[in-house]
């Protein structure tokens, strides 16, 4: 099966994670496209094949060269939540030449806004209707892996032990709560979960968020002198002692920020949740105290109305990957050999190979070919994808 007609087929299929559910999967549909895929598993002739009780798939490749590093590939399923992926209708424009795309009667993109199409230039692109969100994150991943691995069987190429695992619930956070290491023993693996095809994403950000409850005390306004305490006001006053410049719309590479996902309130009650990010442990560490230390002074001033609760969500993989870096220096020989100048750049936010890398298992981040992630602006390059699965044999073969 051609990738263009692989990938159309998954993003035909909604996968969305429901960030509110507390099932597993968060949502029953994710469990649609993992039976797809193992059957697929099944009939391009891995070894074994096994669909978990909380979805995930788990493929093995028993090794033929046992001088080969065993090697794991991971891409997950669920879309975003942020749009919707259900009914997808993409659409493919061959040839484009940086021309602005019309996505339909209200949405369109261009290369100045969105730099990545002018790496796109003479490829063939798939784009949305403007609807919805396309699923490259990561549909793109899983096409380009089981592309990779159906000619690895075919072609009968030499390899060491692979494991392929397709994952759910990524997008809300979860995607490696349920995983198995013991199953998937290798050596090291790659998440298929990125961009630009050249890059090898090693270094991301460590990651907690932080809950804000503050509570105040109504009375009739008529009578409030002295007696009412507005807890809504305390929460606006609160926030705006929060770094201006340290917002995700004012930063960029290495810098962290403060990003209010969510503020709720009336006089009686108000909450507050921030996401904290910082490459940096210290700067890490310092964003943490800087919260604690305001709700402190809030609590001083306002009778202790504050509470606060902090909890790390994921650290940067690099602390753990710079002690042995085989995985990122055969990515980086696998991108090379595919006729490309090999990249690293600090991911401005997380992958499950973050999460993986703290449990044992190292796990950098490997492009898609996909961009725009997360809304309708989503496309991907059916060349990038191909390259991608010419890296990823690159990867087994050497």
């Amino acid at each position: 099966m051609e990738i263009k007609e692989r990938f159309l087929k998954y993003v035909s299929i909604n996968t969305q994670a429901d960030e509110d559910s507390s099932s597993v999967p968060s949502s029953a549909c994710q469990l649609d496209l993992a039976r797809i895929l193992a059957q697929e598993c099944k009939e391009i002739g891995f070894d074994e094949v096994q669909l978990d009780e909380s979805g995930i798939v788990y493929a093995t490749l028993f090794s033929t060269d046992d001088t080969k590093d065993a090697i794991g590939f991971l891409a997950h399923m669920d879309t975003a939540c942020e749009l919707s992926g259900k009914d997808v209708k993409p659409r493919i424009i061959e040839n484009y030449q940086g021309e602005v795309i019309q996505l339909n009667d209200h949405y369109s993109m261009s290369k100045e806004m969105y730099p990545a199409l002018a790496t796109c230039i003479s490829e063939d692109l798939i784009v949305t209707d403007g609807t919805t969100l396309l699923g490259g994150d990561d549909k793109a991943g899983i096409a380009i892996i089981m592309s990779a691995l159906e000619k690895v069987i075919k072609e009968k190429i030499p390899h060491g032990k692979i494991m392929v695992a397709f994952t759910c619930d990524e997008e809300v956070g979860r995607g490696t709560d349920t995983f198995d290491l013991d199953r998937f023993d290798v050596d090291y693996a790659y998440t298929i979960d990125g961009g630009e095809v050249e890059c090898v994403d090693y270094e991301n950000f460590n990651a907690a968020k932080a809950h804000i409850e503050i509570v105040g005390s109504s009375i009739h306004p008529g009578d409030a002198k002295d007696k009412m305490v507005n807890a809504g006001l305390l929460a606006v006053e609160f926030a705006s002692r929060f770094p201006k410049e340290q917002i995700p719309s004012k930063t960029e590479g290495r810098e962290g920020f403060y990003h209010l996902t969510n503020l709720q309130g009336d006089v009686e009650l108000a909450t507050l949740d921030y996401i904290l990010r910082e490459h940096d442990e210290d700067k890490f560490k310092a964003q943490k105290n800087f919260v604690t230390d305001l709700v402190d002074e809030f609590n001083q001033k306002y009778d202790g109305r504050f509470q606060l609760e902090i909890k790390d969500q994921y650290k940067n993989m690099y602390s753990y990957i710079k002690h042995d870096m085989r995985c990122v220096d055969k990515a980086k020989q696998a991108i090379e050999m595919a006729g490309i100048k090999p990249v690293s750049n600090p991911v401005r936010g997380g992958t499950d190979g973050a999460m993986l890398s703290e449990k044992g298992l190292l796990t950098p981040n490997l492009g898609t070919g996909s961009f725009n992630h997360h809304g309708r602006y989503e496309f991907a390059s059916i060349q990038k994808m191909e390259k991608m699965v010419d890296i990823v044999i690159n990867i087994i073969k050497y």
